[in-house]
C-alpha cells in the first residue's frame, strides 16, 4: 500500500476501512487502526461505515465518532442519523437525534420520520411517535403501517382502529402489515365483528396472503383471544401450513375456554413440543383446578426431558391453592425447590397465596422472608394473608415496615383496611384511609367498602351509612352487602330495610339480600314479615345456593354439598353423623 502510494488517500481507505468493518466485521479493529492513523481526511462515507459498524457491536463508540464527524466540520446525512438510532441505549439519545434531524434539516426525510417513530413506540413513548406522525405532511402506507402496528403492540386497539380509517379515507389500499396489527388490535379489544371483516379482506385476497404464516397465525390468535373457538379451529384447519406457534395457540386456546379435552387432543398430535406447548395445558388444568392432572402432565414432561419453568410453576401452585390442601401445597413448593427455580416476586407471591390460603400462614411467612427482592405484589399478599387470618396488628406493622421499601398501591390499601375491618382495628383504619391520599391514591369503591364494613363490625352504623352517603360514588352490591350483615349482627331492623332495598335494586337476583333480611325480621320477631319475604323469593324464583363445603382424604378433595346424597360414601357418611348425634344427646354415656 506504501508503494503504490494509496496510504492516505481518501477513497481508498474508504474501501479498506468498508472491506474491514462492513464486509467482515470481524476486523472491525483494522478498520479503526486505518481510520484513526491512516486516514487524515475521512469523508462522510467513512464515517457512516464506521458509525454503522458500530451501532450493532460498539453502540457508544457512534457516538464519541458522530461527536468528531461535526468537529470535523463534515455534515450528516439521513443515513448518519438512522445509523445512530440503531446505536441507542436511552430515550435520551433518541430525543437528541430528533433534534439533529431538526436542525440539520433532515427530519424531512420519510424514512427518518418513520424509524424515529418505530423507535418511539418500542420505548413506550406513544405520545412522541404521535406528534411524530402527525407533522408528517402526507404519511404513506409504510408511516401508517408503523403506527397502526406499533400501537397495536403496545395496547392501543382503538388508536390502531381510528388509524386505519384515517388511512383508508386518505385512499391509501391496507397492505398485511396493516392487517397485521388489526388482527392484534382485534384480539385485545375482544372485538370478533370487526375481526370477522378482517378476516373476510384476506379471505378476498386470498392468492396473494395464503401462504402467509404469520398473518394466518395473527388471524388463529385473534379468534383465541376472542374466545371464538369454533371460528380458532376453523381458521386452523384452514393453514395451509402450520409451525409449532400454529400448534400451541390451538391448544392454548381450547383450555382457555376450559376444553381440555379438545387441548389435549391437540397437544398429542403436535410433530414437536415446546415449554410453552406443555405449559398452556398445564394452565388450562390449573385454572379448572384439577390438580391431580396438572400433577401428571409435569412428571410427564420432566420425562420427556423439558424442564419446567417459572409458569409451570406457578401454575402448579396455583392448582394447589384451589384444592386448598396443605399437603399439595407443599408436594408443588417441593417441586419448586427440586427444579431449581429462582424465588422471584410472581412464583413468591403465589406461594405466600397458597400457603395463606392452605391454612399455613407460618410457612407463607417463611416464603416472604426468602424472597430477596419484594415488589408491592409480594407485600400486598402477604398483607393479605395475615388480614385473612385474623392478625391486624401484624398486617399493620408490615405495611409500616413495606413503606421502607416501596410504595403501596391501591390494592395494598385495601388489603390493610380489610385486616383493620376483621381484627376489629376501627381507629387505625380510620387513619389508613384517610392516608391515602398522602400517596396520591384517590379512595375507590373497594376502600370505601372497607371502610364502611369496618364502622359497621365494629357497631356504628349511623357512621357507617353516613359514609355511604357522603360517597363520590354509587355503592355497590358488597357495600350495601356489609351493611346488611351489620345490621343482622346489631339487630337494626330499620336499617336493615334500607341496605336490603339498595341491595337488591342492584341485584333483584341475589338471594343474599332476601335471606339475610328474612333472618332479621325472625329475630326480632316478626315472623309475618319474614315470611312475606320468603313468599317474595319464590313468586320471584329466586333460589337459595345450597352451602358445600369440603375435606381432603389422603390427597383428595371431597366435596359436599347441602342435602346432595350424591357422594359415593353417603351411607357410611350417614351412619357415622348419626352416632355422633346421639352421642352428643344431653346425658349420652360417652364412655369415658
Amino acid at each position: 500500500m506504501r508503494s503504490s502510494k494509496l496510504i492516505g488517500k481518501t477513497f481508498p481507505m474508504s474501501r479498506f476501512i468498508y472491506f474491514s468493518a462492513v464486509s467482515h466485521p470481524d476486523n472491525l479493529d483494522l478498520a479503526i487502526t486505518l481510520f484513526n492513523h491512516f486516514t487524515p481526511n475521512p469523508n462522510l462515507f467513512i464515517y457512516n461505515t464506521l458509525i454503522s459498524a458500530f451501532s450493532s457491536l460498539k453502540k457508544i463508540e457512534s457516538f464519541y465518532l458522530y461527536n468528531v464527524l461535526l468537529s470535523s466540520g463534515e455534515c450528516p446525512d439521513k443515513q448518519t442519523l438512522l445509523y445512530l438510532l440503531q446505536a441507542v441505549n436511552f430515550i435520551s439519545q433518541v430525543k437528541q437525534i430528533h433534534c439533529q434531524a431538526i436542525v440539520t434539516g433532515l427530519f424531512s426525510f420519510g424514512y427518518l420520520q418513520n424509524t424515529l417513530i418505530k423507535v418511539y413506540l418500542e420505548n413506550g413513548l406513544v405520545r412522541l411517535a404521535h406528534q411524530v406522525f402527525e407533522k408528517m405532511p402526507s404519511p404513506d402506507i409504510v408511516s401508517f403501517n408503523v403506527m397502526i402496528v406499533g400501537y397495536a403492540k403496545k395496547g392501543f386497539g382503538l388508536e390502531a382502529m381510528r388509524l386505519f380509517h384515517e388511512m383508508v379515507g386518505l385512499g391509501l389500499e391496507p397492505d398485511e402489515f396493516t392487517i397485521l396489527g388489526l388482527l392484534v388490535s382485534c384480539g385485545q379489544l375482544g372485538n370478533v365483528k370487526f375481526g370477522k371483516a378482517v378476516h373476510g379482506w384476506m379471505e378476498r385476497r386470498k392468492p396473494t396472503i395464503s401462504s402467509n404464516l404469520i398473518l394466518g397465525n395473527a388471524l388463529l390468535d385473534m379468534y383465541v383471544k376472542c374466545q371464538k373457538v369454533e371460528l380458532a379451529l376453523r381458521t386452523f384447519g384452514a393453514l395451509k401450513e402450520k409451525d409449532i406457534v400454529s400448534w400451541n395457540m390451538i391448544v392454548a386456546g381450547c383450555a382457555k375456554v376450559g376444553e381440555l379435552e379438545q387441548a389435549r387432543l391437540f397437544f398429542y398430535q403436535m410433530p414437536c413440543r415446546d415449554i410453552v406447548s406443555w405449559n398452556s395445558l398445564v394452565t388450562g388444568y390449573a385454572c379448572r383446578g384439577d390438580f391431580a392432572s396438572v400433577k401428571e402432565l409435569i412428571v410427564d414432561m420432566v420425562m420427556e426431558k423439558v424442564i419446567p419453568d417459572t409458569v409451570t410453576m406457578i401454575s402448579l401452585v396455583s392448582a394447589a391453592t384451589e384444592s386448598g390442601a396443605l399437603d399439595q401445597g407443599r408436594w408443588a413448593h417441593g417441586w419448586v425447590i427440586r427444579m431449581q427455580i429462582k424465588l422471584d416476586a410472581f412464583l413468591g407471591s403465589a406461594l405466600i397465596d397458597m400457603y395463606c390460603k392452605c391454612g399455613s400462614i407460618e410457612r407463607a411467612s417463611r416464603v416472604f422472608k426468602e424472597i430477596n427482592k419484594k415488589d408491592v405484589t409480594v407485600w400486598t399478599t402477604m398483607i393479605t394473608g395475615l388480614a385473612f387470618h385474623g392478625y391486624g396488628s401484624k398486617a399493620l406493622e408490615l405495611f409500616s415496615e413495606m413503606q421502607e421499601d416501596v410504595s403501596p398501591d391501591d390494592v395494598t390499601f385495601v388489603s390493610v383496611l380489610s385486616a383493620c375491618s376483621h381484627s376489629g382495628l376501627v381507629d387505625q383504619g380510620i387513619k389508613v384511609f384517610s392516608s391515602m391520599t398522602d400517596y396520591g391514591i384517590e379512595p375507590g369503591v373497594e376502600h370505601y367498602g372497607c371502610l364502611v364494613d369496618l364502622l359497621a363490625r365494629s357497631g356504628r352504623l349511623s357512621e357507617a351509612k353516613d359514609i355511604i352517603d357522603q360517597m363520590p360514588m354509587k355503592p355497590s352490591r358488597s357495600i350495601w352487602g356489609a351493611m346488611l350483615n351489620a345490621c343482622q349482627a346489631q339487630g337494626d331492623v330499620e336499617l336493615a330495610e334500607i341496605a336490603s332495598r339498595e341491595l337488591l335494586n342492584l341485584d333483584p337476583e341475589e338471594e343474599g339480600g332476601y335471606t339475610l333480611l328474612s333472618n332479621i325480621y325472625a329475630a326480632s320477631g316478626r315472623w309475618s314479615y319474614s315470611k312475606k319475604i320468603r313468599e317474595t323469593m319464590e313468586s320471584r324464583g329466586v333460589k337459595k345456593t345450597a352451602g358445600c363445603s369440603s375435606v381432603v382424604v389422603d390427597g383428595v378433595v371431597h366435596n359436599f354439598i347441602s342435602a346432595d346424597k350424591c357422594h359415593p360414601g353417603w351411607v357410611d357418611i350417614s351412619s357415622i353423623l348419626n352416632c355422633l348425634k346421639n352421642e352428643m344427646k344431653p346425658g349420652a354415656d360417652l364412655g369415658l
